[in-house]
């Protein structure tokens, strides 16, 4: 089977233009087949807070009321978007902006209320991986917002780990995929406060015990959690690394000079 990247980018990078133009242009050398999908929920913090809307979060995720969902479709699916497709064009990438919504590439279902109450919040619950294809086939790169819809008429602000993770299982059945995520961290740390103890690789089983004891919080969680969902549904492989090391992330890298990130395992 041809081989997929699918990159994620999140975290700071998106709100530093220096980071994030570094980033792009190590991603448009990737060859061979790639979606990317960005977060920019820095960005959504903080044009909420000048609207006087408030921003609250749970274990890493957002709680969306009807307001924020009007404020993260604006930066994600907007603004944010739309320089990423922009500064893509710029490297010769020919790249094209999509949410969920668009073409019924992702439909969600809206999370329960219970235990937590996150509003409009979606659980994926459906990818055309078909149609991801046929526009990867004609050399298109897709850049997918966070936003999904139900099918009903109604946007959903989804997890960015997530909709990555779950293209890339869609899309096995086509493709070997494989997965990064990618921010302003070297890759999982050991010790939060220092960024040059990163684990190279972690096992499933020292995951649970590491979640179990604290170790890992907040936005490492859903990471983490959707990077292990995407292993043991058949991606190929998946690595948490520092945004400038995109460019060292290639389908036939030699094993010499994958010595960066964190690399995850089903053990």
């Amino acid at each position: 089977m041809p081989k997929l990247s699918i990159v994620k980018i999140g975290g700071k990078v998106i709100d530093d233009l220096q980071s994030l133009s570094e980033f792009l242009t190590g991603f448009s050398l990737i060859t061979g087949p790639k979606i990317l999908v960005h977060g920019g929920g820095a960005s959504a913090s903080r044009l909420a807070e000048q609207m006087g809307i408030p921003v609250q979060m749970v274990d890493g995720r957002r709680i969306t009321d009807a307001n924020m969902l009007k404020v993260v479709v604006m930066i994600y699916a907007g603004w944010v978007n739309k320089q990423i497709v922009a500064m893509l064009q710029a490297r010769k990438t020919d790249a094209l902006g999509l949410t969920g919504a668009d073409q019924n590439i992702i439909r969600s279902i809206k999370r329960p209320a219970q235990p937590i109450d996150f509003g409009f919040v979606g659980d994926v619950k459906q990818v055309d991986a078909d149609r991801l294809s046929k526009l990867l086939n004609e050399g298109t790169t897709p850049v997918v917002a966070p936003i999904t819809h139900d099918g009903s008429g109604s946007l959903l602000n989804t997890n960015a780990d997530t909709i990555a993770t779950e293209l890339a299982i869609a899309l096995t059945k086509q493709y070997d995929v494989r997965l990064a995520f990618c921010f302003e961290k070297k890759g999982v740390l050991a010790n939060v406060e220092d960024d040059n103890s990163v684990m190279p690789s972690i096992s499933q089983s020292e995951y649970g015990k590491m979640k179990k004891q604290g170790q890992v919080h907040s936005g490492m969680i859903p990471k983490l959690d959707n990077a292990y969902r995407a292993i043991n549904r058949g991606v190929a492989t998946v690595k948490i690394m520092h945004h400038s090391d995109i460019h060292r992330w290639q389908p036939d890298v030699s094993a010499e000079k994958r010595n960066f990130g964190t690399s995850l395992n089903n053990e």
